[in-house]
């Protein structure tokens, strides 16, 4: 297509991967034949990222709604203010056909501009409990795409889709085969450890004092995430628990790793939070996942997803509380003793994948 005759739309999200990278797939999805601008932070990941994928970076310096009323709220009212005078000039400048938000703070002055510009915009929720910027704005949107069925009850928008996360591209063409290659990994039974990009330190500390038990006793190659921040104390603590991990074999220890897509698609089981985000690629990957919610996220989302997931039958469900290395060593020995009971888990999270809620949302957009 002709560069005169693209369309041009804005896409913001950002501060999390749970609003980074399902905006990223929708952006992907619309420049293949329009012109896309990405607007976040550029003190956030997405300025990388989008940079990355060759997008036009737009800045808006906002930062989370302090939850108190002091002098930060203040300073962060004139920061928002001034986000939303810069997210104006943007609109007025590139005049985008219209705008999609992934919600988060980071999209809040964009949509506030559209409003004032009467610029069309579409929000996508990827919690079953909305959050906030999401519910607050969510009335003015042409339209509004869910991940969760549950969570229309708190969007007062006609125009409502439950399309499911949008999901990058990688999750749909990777074998498990491939990304057994990939991280170099036996074929036989992988048990993945993650808490996200910072690490989730109760769940590494129930980990790490079983990991030796299950490589040596019961056959399984752990691929472990501690994250940055507990990477250190993590390794200190396996030469306490299994001090020839690294000649052994079988478990593979890292901050982070850069191929989630590897990661997850050659992994049978996974210990992991309840993020939006890791929800999505965990049903994209159809592997059995062992959800444990952080206790203290923003309006308890992370529980009601692992809950909504539970009650579909595709999730073993344990409070962080009850994440004791009994109990992570009762689940896994249950899952060998029982392996019907892994793939009952893999069915149903493949079911709960939405392979199609990219082109779904893509498809709104440009109806608009």
């Amino acid at each position: 297509m002709s560069e005169t005759y693209k369309k041009v739309y804005f896409v913001t999200g950002g501060g999390t991967g749970g609003h980074i990278y399902p905006a990223m797939a929708v952006a992907d999805a619309l420049s293949e034949e329009n012109k896309v601008y990405y607007v976040g932070n550029k003190r956030n990941m997405e300025h990388s990222l989008a940079l990355q994928k060759g997008y036009k970076f737009l800045h808006v310096g906002v930062s989370g709604m302090p939850r108190k009323l002091n002098p930060k709220f203040f300073y962060w009212g004139i920061k928002l203010v001034r986000a939303i005078l810069y997210s104006v000039a943007y609109i007025k400048k590139y005049k985008p056909t219209a705008v999609f938000a992934t919600g988060g703070y980071v999209s809040a002055p964009m949509i506030f501009a559209c409003i004032i510009t009467k610029t069309p915009y579409m929000m996508h929720d990827c919690d079953a409990m909305p959050g906030l910027v999401t519910r607050r704005l969510c009335k003015r949107a042409r339209f509004v795409s869910l991940a969760f069925e549950r969570a229309k009850r708190y969007i007062p928008s006609k125009h409502v889709l439950v399309t499911g996360n949008p999901i990058r591209k990688e999750f749909h063409n990777l074998t498990k085969e491939q990304a057994k290659a990939n991280m170099g990994l036996k074929d036989k039974i992988t048990l993945t450890v993650m808490g996200g990009s910072q690490g989730a330190k109760a769940i590494n500390n129930t980990a790490v004092e079983v990991l030796k038990e299950f490589v040596q006793e019961h056959k399984i190659q752990v691929v472990f995430q501690t994250g940055k921040r507990n990477y250190d104390e993590i390794i200190e603590k396996l030469k306490l628990f299994y001090p020839n991990w690294e000649k052994e074999g079988g478990l593979v220890v890292k901050p982070y790793f850069d191929d989630m897509v590897s990661v997850l698609k050659s992994s049978d089981i996974v210990v992991s939070r309840a993020g939006s985000l890791s929800l999505s690629e965990i049903c994209a990957s159809g592997i059995a996942p062992i959800l444990v919610p952080y206790p203290y996220a923003a309006a308890n989302h992370q529980r009601i997803n692992a809950k909504c997931v539970q009650q579909m039958g595709a999730c073993v469900y344990v409070e962080e509380k009850d994440f004791e290395p009994n109990k992570l060593r009762e689940i896994i020995l249950g899952f060998l003793n029982n392996p019907i009971r892994i793939d009952y888990l893999k069915q149903n999270t493949s079911y709960l994948a939405k392979f199609d809620a990219t082109e779904k949302i893509v498809e709104a957009l440009k109806s608009i």
